[in-house]
């Protein structure tokens, strides 16, 4: 039976972040980015607008690069054989590199290990742009079919996208360990992380982080521009969005949410998060690492790539700050969701930092 069936990009178009790493690419101009600066507690506005514009002014532009053009043919290419299943038509590509992910909950110190991870390769991070360095790209969340999307065919495509941007990026960079080395912070790889082992390939590695829930609240709220005065749950950042979302995911009225305790949907999206991490297949990539919220754990795990890639440098200090007694109300709370998680953990052999956690940092 010889039915033949095309998609079109207007069907599965690129994306726009796809195409404005394109266009800043091809303009040969160095990339000034913040990602790694977490220690500020303000209300970043998001970044969409400044791509939108930038897309507006130079989209024709750049789309007659020839770079540009096979950047995208090459992108199809690779959402072609995801889809398909012909994997082994990424491996040339993928090969090349060895990918360090380092995957967490928001505000659980995954950024400060991403940017020790690129100063011991001698990188600035900053020169690094977000989408490749940082959460946010690949998209990945839970599954879900709207209105002319579909998350799995969405994820596909991202990830093509991703590899083709890795690609030109990094190609120049020296080899480590017979590889290119590519950290990343990426929390979105815990929602489907059988799909992120198959497409990074047996070599990657993986740096999970774990922080107490109460004090990661704490965090994500001044982060978020503080708790509400009546202490209900409200939607101002991402991370704030991350929790309705996963929340609705598993069940809960949007509607209902909203008149809730901060801390009670948050925990919920916390609780959920981290046995995503261990039932979606990430870690039966059995090259990872758990790494504990505390001062001395995260430098010692920044310290050991200082040492194994050879840069003549040392971590950085990690900053904690003590906000265990802000809210005892959420102690007991939060005790009961930890060792659920923990039990969860280590019925599949994983290895839950829990002394740590504990400690609340």
């Amino acid at each position: 039976m010889g039915l033949e069936i095309k998609l079109s990009d207007s069907q599965i178009p690129p994306s726009k972040d796809f195409l404005d790493f394109l266009f800043r690419f091809s303009s040969g101009k160095d990339f000034k980015e913040t990602w790694y600066d977490q220690l500020s507690e303000k209300l970043k506005p998001g970044s969409q607008n400044a791509v939108e514009e930038r897309l507006k002014q130079h989209a024709n532009q750049s789309l007659t690069d020839p770079v540009v053009q096979q950047a995208l043919m090459q992108s199809y290419n690779y959402t072609i054989a995801i889809l398909l299943g012909e994997i082994e038509k990424l491996r040339q590509t993928i090969q090349k590199f060895k990918f360090i992910y380092v995957i967490g909950c928001p505000r659980s110190g995954g950024s400060y290990l991403t940017k020790q991870i690129y100063l011991s390769l001698g990188m600035k991070p900053g020169t690094v742009p977000g989408l490749l360095a940082h959460d946010g790209f690949p998209k990945a969340w839970p599954f879900y079919i709207g209105n002319k999307h579909n998350q799995h065919t969405d994820m596909t495509r991202y990830i093509a996208e991703y590899l083709i941007m890795i690609e030109l990026f990094f190609k120049d960079r020296p080899l480590h360990e017979d590889k290119i080395i590519i950290p990343k912070k990426d929390l979105n790889a815990a929602y489907h992380g059988a799909f992120f082992n198959q497409i990074l390939g047996p070599d990657a590695e993986y740096i999970i982080t774990v922080r107490h829930p109460v004090s990661s609240c704490i965090s994500t709220y001044e982060k978020s521009g503080g708790l509400p005065d009546n202490n209900k749950f409200v939607t101002r950042s991402t991370i704030e969005n991350f929790a309705m979302r996963d929340n609705i995911f598993t069940g809960a009225n949007k509607k209902d949410i909203y008149d809730q305790d901060y801390f009670d949907v948050y925990l919920r999206y916390w609780e959920q998060y981290h046995m995503n991490l261990a039932l979606t297949g990430l870690c039966a990539q059995r090259q990872h690492k758990t790494v504990g919220y505390s001062s001395s754990s995260m430098m010692s795990a920044a310290e050991e790539f200082h040492t194994r890639f050879g840069n003549n440098s040392s971590a950085e200090k990690f900053k904690t700050f003590d906000k265990k007694n802000r809210h005892p109300q959420w102690l007991k709370k939060a005790e009961k969701a930890v060792y659920r998680v923990n039990n969860t953990w280590q019925q599949l052999g994983l290895e839950f930092p829990l002394d740590e956690v504990m400690e609340i940092w």
